[in-house]
């Protein structure tokens, strides 16, 4: 297989972008979310304070209510802390302008969503390369690592399939090709086994555990203990407040194909790339290098 070098972009990137590497990916400093419906005002995050480090594997888990949501929001910059500060790669994003958040989006962070969110009448081919061209990556730079990339995922055989055409799981491993494209620092999963069965949800995990294997740091949102299981840290969430933070030892992955039925027991308790539109094949919208070059045109 080739190697998958960084894409190359044609347009200037701020600073903020390329010039701030931290080992501390994420930090929290007393983040808090309140969410005011008029006539009551709802805590939704309370003064937490988290730090995630580059490379780190985590899984925030917690039930219906618990803040894990909202803090997967505020982490993928589709929603704003009401009060504290989010460091992500040592920059504070709490207070930027819409414009300057959907270019973090674009470039530091790739999102697995449950539904997949594919658009469904185009092959995986070109949805994986959607975030390139949001990026203004050339055409032909584009194709090439977007194949690439679904080689990287085991899909190079199935790059001019339509979704349709797909397994859940493969859709998926589309989704997380898609979410990879821009190289980002960051790749959030939202209940990225909720639509899959017990195969698919192992073959799933198991790819991201290569990933960080590889250098990615992964963070997923699941309430499901056999998923967490996979991943090195478990965070927590209770009533918007972290109630338990500990490491993990993974799930063998030698063994995750038996495991998938008892996981849980090896668990000791963390847009625009996205590809979204209204034409998507699923539900709503929802290793890094110090530096990138000008992305040539054709």
């Amino acid at each position: 297989m080739r190697t998958l070098s960084l894409p190359r972009f044609k347009k200037k990137i701020p600073g903020y972008i390329t010039e701030n590497v931290s080992e501390e990916l994420i930090r929290l400093e007393d983040l808090v979310k309140i969410y005011d419906t008029g006539a009551l005002k709802v805590l939704g995050l309370k003064r937490i304070n988290l730090t995630i480090h580059r490379g780190e594997f985590v899984a925030i888990m917690g039930q219906s209510g618990s803040g894990k949501s909202t803090l997967m929001n505020i982490l993928g910059c589709l929603d704003r802390p009401s009060m504290g500060h989010y460091y992500l790669d040592g920059v504070d994003v709490a207070g930027m302008s819409p414009d300057e958040l959907s270019l973090i989006r674009n470039r530091k962070i790739g999102f697995v969503f449950q539904s997949f969110n594919l658009i469904s009448r185009t092959s995986a081919l070109r949805n994986v390369e959607l975030p390139m061209t949001y990026a203004k990556c050339g055409r032909r730079e584009r194709e090439e690592r977007a194949r690439l990339l679904l080689e990287r995922v085991g899909l190079g055989q199935r790059a001019e399939h339509m979704p349709n055409e797909l397994s859940g799981g493969q859709r998926q491993r589309v989704a997380i090709a898609r979410a990879l494209a821009n190289e980002p620092p960051l790749l959030l999963a939202d209940e990225p086994t909720g639509n899959l069965d017990t195969a698919a949800s192992v073959e799933i995990m198991e790819l991201f555990s290569r990933l960080h294997q590889e250098g990615t740091t992964v963070v997923v949102v699941t309430h499901e203990e056999e998923i967490a299981a996979f991943t090195n840290r478990i965070i927590r969430f209770r009533d918007g407040l972290v109630v338990s933070d500990k490491p993990n030892v993974p799930v063998n992955a030698g063994n995750a194909g038996a495991g998938a039925d008892n996981a849980g027991k090896h668990a000791r308790g963390g847009p625009e790339n996205a590809g979204a539109s209204d034409d998507t094949d699923g539900g709503p919208k929802g290793g890094t290098s110090r530096g990138r070059r000008i992305c040539h045109a054709d």
